[in-house]
């Protein structure tokens, strides 16, 4: 990816942790406080955080797939030891994003 792209990820990035924690406003709202303001600013979050997770999720369990299958393409022989830890980091991709979604959506 060029500069230009990375810069725009983070971007996007930054403004969905930002609109993640302003997500928080309604367990901090007052009984006389525009509640319903803040829960729509806590639904606004949850979509906007939780994008950026699943694309880079994908992003990376497809990068490993592409690269495994590359490997298996030039050295066959090699395809029984590649596909064990492929399956295993994407597992360990998978749990950190439901983490990450389980943190925004509850948070």
């Amino acid at each position: 990816m060029n500069n230009k792209r990375h810069k725009i990820v983070l971007s996007m990035i930054v403004a969905g942790m930002a609109l993640m924690f302003i997500g928080a406003a309604p367990a901090n709202a007052a009984d006389g406080d525009s509640v319903f303001e803040a829960a729509g600013l806590a639904k606004l979050g949850i979509g906007i955080g939780s994008g950026p997770v699943i694309m880079g999720a994908g992003a990376g369990i497809g990068r490993i797939g592409g690269s495994a299958v590359e490997s298996m393409a030039r050295q066959p022989e090699v395809a029984g030891q590649v596909f064990g830890p492929m399956i295993l980091t994407a597992a360990l991709i998978e749990g950190a994003t439901f983490f990450a979604l389980i943190v925004i959506w509850f948070a």
